[in-house]
């Protein structure tokens, strides 16, 4: 409880908890934990500092002793982190049983509580962070749909582990590019699409609006392409390591023209999974770039995953044009589907040579078109074929509470553990309040609107200055209220059903 680690913990200068009374309604009960792990380790040959470094196990093993769990887990962590550092390992294995020993031998403690263990599904389940999941992601998609993934990226934080975690994984031949920028990076993985692979490019705020250009290329194009864009605190460099919701805006908008592209988010780590996934999906069957939405938070986060099977994934079906149609005399490269979706012929293919660039297409037949009306055909074709993703796309549903009431809550991206921890707890007081988090953001699943309705408020947290109301209230006309921090660290569950409670 020195003045460094206070402030570490939020209290004001000066302010020590044991000290100015705020714990009188609490039992104190003082440990000198870094008394006990050096007497622990009295008979180690490893200096001072060493040993400190082993406080946290001391910790570890009281908190086993006093919930009644089975250390099994963290000596096998143990075991296999410090296996080959035979004295780095036995001084932990002391201190975490010193510490369970303490608890089991003092007087001090006499309430214990017991956490059963967690039921969960049957199931190979691991723990994963959020850029993980999304590697694996990606790698289930690939070998579902037999396309070969190819990711061209340019390292920048907090994005970077995607390509470290999918250069690891070449026996799935997989190709990894590390571009010397971000134009590059995202040009390569056009080029990647067109030749029939399942291309990605990764990136963060910054390397968003660098790419921007290029974006605008994939929507002429009108070829699938996963754009990744690991959120973190901005304008600019800003601040690389901490998590932001900011990028929504850029995400929709941030391209010369009328350039739309759906836009999909995950919501914990091991959502990274399905979300990008779907998103693949929705790429691949819609032939059309798709911005995937991830943060920092996510991206360094873990939760336990459950290994899917792979009879359980949604197929992705690959339509590659081989052949001329009936009656066509030649490829009709923007000749469209019931879904709006061009055909995706290879070059190469006999028969089916055509051209692609970035000048405005003359509909059905891909040639370079200034006409007026054309280019308002186009414009139009475009939008309406993101519009209609919709109905392929689930409902939203509501993740917690009930169907209506005084208070719907609307969150997406990272914000969904404060969220459902504090409506959690709201219900349990019998307020009227619901949850639901979306994963589509555009275009919004059919039902949004209607689902709003049923309730008297609707209130949106966002890790930015208010970007997702904004859109809401211009596609539903909604009176939906904000609630936003820009701090570069994510919401808390206290601090959301302070303000919850405003409205219940």
């Amino acid at each position: 409880f020195d003045s460094k680690n206070l402030r570490l913990a939020n209290y004001p200068d000066g302010e020590n908890p044991i000290e100015n009374g705020s714990l009188e309604n609490y039992e104190v009960i003082k440990m000198d934990v870094t008394k006990m792990t050096r007497e622990a380790l009295k008979d180690f040959t490893m200096g001072m500092k060493e040993k400190d470094r082993a406080k946290n196990m001391f910790v570890l093993g009281f908190l086993y002793w006093m919930y009644g769990r089975e250390m099994d887990n963290t000596l096998n962590f143990l075991r296999e982190k410090f296996g080959k550092k035979q004295d780095i390992f036995d001084s932990n294995v002391k201190v975490l049983q010193a510490g369970y020993n303490y608890g089991d031998t003092t007087e001090t403690f006499v309430t214990t509580y017991r956490v059963e263990k967690a039921k969960m599904n049957a199931g190979t389940y691991r723990s994963v962070m959020g850029n993980q999941a999304l590697s694996y992601g990606l790698i289930a998609a690939s070998q579902k749909s037999g396309l070969p993934l190819f990711l061209g990226s340019y390292p920048i934080t907090p994005a970077s582990d995607i390509l470290h975690e999918l250069a690891r994984h070449k026996n799935f031949g997989i190709k990894t590019f590390q571009a010397e920028d971000e134009i590059a990076a995202i040009t390569s993985a056009i080029g990647a699409s067109y030749g029939g692979s399942l291309a990605v490019t990764t990136t963060s705020g910054p390397g968003m609006a660098l790419k921007a250009e290029a974006m605008g290329l994939a929507v002429m194009l009108e070829i699938p392409l996963l754009i990744i864009d690991v959120q973190r605190g901005g304008p600019s460099t800003g601040l690389p390591t901490k998590t932001e919701q900011s990028d929504l805006l850029q995400a929709y908008y941030g391209r010369n023209g009328e350039c739309p592209m759906p836009v999909i988010s995950a919501s914990t780590p091991a959502d990274c999974f399905e979300a990008i996934y779907e998103a693949v999906k929705i790429s691949v069957h819609h032939m059309t770039p798709v911005i995937f939405l991830s943060d920092g938070y996510i991206a360094n986060g873990a939760e336990p995953w459950k290994f899917p099977k792979s009879e359980e994934l949604p197929a992705i079906h690959v339509k590659f044009k081989t052949e001329l149609g009936h009656g066509e005399e030649k490829l009709q490269p923007y000749l469209r589907d019931e879904k709006l979706a061009r055909p995706w012929a290879l070059p190469g293919t006999p028969g089916l040579e055509h051209r692609i660039g970035g000048l405005e297409k003359q509909n059905i037949t891909g040639n370079i078109s200034y006409d007026p009306e054309n280019h308002q055909l186009m414009v139009k074709i475009r939008q309406e074929k993101i519009d209609k993703i919709a109905e392929y796309i689930p409902e939203q549903k509501i993740d917690n509470g009930p169907d209506k009431g005084k208070l719907l809550v609307i969150g997406w991206g990272s914000t969904y553990g404060a969220i459902k921890s504090a409506v959690t707890e709201l219900l349990r007081d019998g307020h009227q309040v619901a949850h639901a988090h979306l994963r589509h953001l555009r275009p919004f699943p059919k039902n949004l609107g209607d689902l709003m309705r049923n309730y008297e408020k609707v209130i949106i947290p966002e890790i930015n200055n208010g970007q997702l109301i904004k859109i809401i209230r211009d596609v539903y006309f909604v009176d939906a209220k904000g609630y936003n921090k820009i701090m570069g660290i994510p919401m808390t569950k206290q601090e959301l059903v302070e303000e919850f409670s405003k409205y219940v």
